[in-house]
């Protein structure tokens, strides 16, 4: 987890530019470092460092002796390094995970090079030999990267957004800040003067397809039959493998524990594997909520039965609505759901870095979208229909549940990792029959839970837990979060100002004065950056006007709690 910045083509003098680089120095708290490009002197690389592997040779940008034409500034995790330097015979300099990028690009090109790593990464790569400059993201988009270019050729690049609003060019026009698609790389090529032009946009990733490293996974060809057990058998197979990948770390792991379904296969996996792994420390895991929340009830019962090092952070509804404008800052959207299941995981994820020494971080991100969880697939009037929402869910994680999970832990120097997005877990579970995925016997996220029964992995009444919205199973059923958090707001903006948001607002008008007052927030950070979001999280086919689970018809609350 690291923040990466690059500047290809300024007019402006760089050492004030770099103030910009600052912005995002929260992803990297352990050094950073800025880097001219000889030869091109109006390019350069920022760089702040999060130390998870390779603690000496880690700095970026990253060069080595092989390539020295070759500049890499990367952000992520490259599980797969291994493997593949023994498949190609790599003779690596560092043992840094993304060395591999160097090699793979310079004996297979962009396009074979991005196909073949399994990891989230976001990469900024020069190639000052055959003046090129390449940028890419992996297949969700867990791991942030915006661009900004101008219409004379004037490239910016960063982790967050954040570090682009204040660049300063000589161009007339305001160049627009915009996300780099997830999946995909975009290649560049970089004039004499450092300006570049884009000549290439491709999609390498397809989170519907089978990754082309599959090939060499650890995990050998699965059986291919649509049989049940054999189905449930590979389920169980994959999502093992996405979490032992991810251990990869040399500093302590922990995970995030709601008490929900996803978030607790997670941690009672890792528990398990940490354990076969040998581990020289206990998994702590973490739970927000209020004294009584659903949630940290849940969370409880799974930490006793796992037998990990649980912690529990206190939350009361006026600190989660002091740090609204904190979060809306970091979260650089406006998006209604997603603040307000934000200001919980930023809250906890400040509590991970002040009062435990756990840095990398498991959570259970990515499995509604994947499995069906979300309680409005009750309402799906066709299994393909489900199935299409699945697929339209899994590429807009970027823009909502991915964005949220990386920015607040991001906030604070963690590196968070989601084995739920797993490529190729992913792509053989939308493989899967559409019939098999939707809910059953009224259940959502059915096949999932029935692959793990009777494993005894997590207790019984956590495996069928009903879904709760992760902002509402914070505080207790009789109030929600969201709730309390609408009641505070209903003071900061008025009835005129509600009748006048589709005139100040015209793009996403906010309806209600909760969204109106993020807006706000928004607005004061970001002016005129609203397009950053395309629409609003909804819930389909029911006429909602909330996000919020809870307020579906279909929503029922445990009788026990």
């Amino acid at each position: 987890m690291c923040g990466i910045w690059a500047l290809f083509g300024s007019d402006e003098c760089l050492s004030v530019q770099c103030t910009s680089a600052m912005k995002i120095a929260h992803r990297g708290p352990d050094a950073f470092r800025f880097e001219n490009v000889n030869g091109f002197t109006n390019c350069c690389f920022g760089f702040h460092r999060l130390a998870i592997v390779d603690q000496l040779y880690g700095m970026q940008p990253l060069r080595i002796k092989k390539f020295p034409f070759l500049w890499l500034c990367y952000n992520g995790e490259i599980y797969n390094h291994h493997t593949l330097s023994k498949q190609f015979d790599f003779d690596h300099q560092t043992k840094v995970d993304g060395e591999i990028l160097l090699h793979l690009y310079h004996r297979f090109g962009i396009q074979k090079m991005s196909s073949l790593l399994d990891g989230v990464f976001a990469f900024i790569l020069l190639d000052t030999a055959n003046r090129k400059v390449f940028l890419g993201r992996d297949t969700y988009g867990v791991r942030p990267l915006f661009k900004s270019l101008t219409d004379d050729g004037f490239l910016a690049v960063c982790s967050e957004a954040k570090g682009l609003t204040d660049i300063t060019h000589s161009a007339a026009s305001p160049a627009n800040i915009v996300a780099l698609l997830p999946g995909h790389f975009e290649a560049f090529d970089l004039k004499q003067n450092g300006k570049v032009e884009s000549v290439q946009m491709d999609q390498f990733h397809c989170c519907t397809k089978e990754p082309d490293h599959a090939v060499y996974d650890t995990v050998e060809r699965l059986p291919t039959s649509f049989d049940e057990e054999t189905v449930k058998s590979n389920i169980r197979a994959l999502f093992e493998n996405a979490v032992r990948k991810r251990l990869m770390a040399q500093r302590r792991i922990g995970c995030l524990l709601s008490g929900g379904l996803d978030s607790s296969l997670v941690a009672a996996t890792l528990v398990k594997l940490a354990k076969e792994e040998k581990l020289q420390y206990p998994i702590q895991t973490f739970s927000i909520g209020s004294e009584d929340s659903p949630d940290v009830l849940a969370a409880r019962k799974v930490a006793a039965h796992i037998g990990c090092e649980h912690h529990e952070v206190n939350f009361t509804a006026e600190e989660g609505i002091q740090a609204v404008e904190e979060v809306i800052y970091h979260l650089e959207t406006y998006d209604i759901t997603t603040v307000r299941a934000s200001v919980g995981m930023y809250l906890v994820a400040k509590y991970i870095k002040e009062k435990s020494d756990s840095v990398v971080i498991f959570s259970g991100e990515g499995s509604d979208e994947l499995t069906q969880g979300y309680l409005y697939f009750h309402k799906a009037p066709t299994p393909k229909a489900a199935a299409e929402d699945s697929v339209r869910l899994m590429k807009e994680l970027y823009l909502f549940d991915v964005l949220r999970a990386d920015r607040t832990t991001a906030a604070h120097g963690l590196e968070l990792r989601v084995p739920f997005l797993d490529h190729r877990f992913t792509s053989y579970y939308l493989s899967l029959p559409e019939e098999m995925r939707i809910p059953k016997h009224g259940v959502e996220k059915h096949l999932l839970r029935d692959s793990f029964k009777g494993l005894n992995l997590i207790p019984d009444e956590i495996l069928w837990r009903r879904k709760e919205a992760f902002s509402d199973g914070m505080m207790s059923v009789k109030k929600s979060w969201y709730v309390c958090l609408q009641e505070h707001l209903e003071s900061m903006v008025n009835d005129d100002q509600m009748e006048k948001a589709h005139k100040t607002f015209p793009h996403n008008p906010p309806r209600t004065k909760e969204a109106y007052y993020f807006r706000q927030v928004f607005e004061k950070h970001y002016p005129g950056q609203a397009e950053w979001l395309s629409h609003y999280w909804m819930p389909r086919w029911t006429n909602a006007s909330d996000p919020s689970a809870r307020t579906l018809a279909i929503y029922k609350p445990d009788k026990d709690q």
